[in-house]
């Protein structure tokens, strides 16, 4: 009867317990910073797409339509979908002590769809599933300053 006391006090396979109990927490917090990581590398992806189109937009001779296909190539270079993200030229005057300039605006918005997160959240009744990403860059055109 002592020998089956022992063996019932025995710690033998606590840790794998242990670990049974804190692998999901583990598992959810490594998703999590890599869904996230993945999310900043696509909102810098749209910034760089913003200021690419901006670019563009500036120089004499270009219109909306070159602007549009320049975001759109930037963004298929960095791998994503450019039919997810919605491109906006908008020509605008920036006044600054030096005078009004001619600028371009451009505004991207690229919906992101979290691939761990997202699946997860919903299972659980959120709405985490996706997220706007929106980038704005603004360029003063090539042109004289308008006393």
């Amino acid at each position: 009867m002592t020998r089956r006391r022992s063996s019932w006090r025995s710690e033998r396979g606590a840790e794998l317990i242990e670990f049974a109990m804190v692998a999901p927490i583990l598992i959810l917090l490594l998703a999590g910073i890599f869904d996230f990581g993945m999310m900043f590398r696509t909102y810098e992806a749209v910034t760089n797409a913003a200021r690419e189109g901006a670019r563009v937009g500036v120089l004499p001779g270009y219109a909306a339509p070159d602007v549009q296909a320049r975001v759109n190539e930037y963004l298929l270079a960095s791998g994503l979908d450019p039919a997810a993200a919605a491109t906006d030229p908008v020509p605008t005057r920036v006044t600054t002590g030096a005078g009004t300039f001619a600028a371009m605006s451009v505004t991207v918005t690229y919906t992101y769809q979290f691939v761990v997160l997202g699946p997860i959240g919903v299972a659980f009744g959120g709405t985490f599933g996706s997220i706007p990403l929106r980038a704005t860059s603004v360029m003063r055109t090539e042109t004289q300053a308008v006393p």
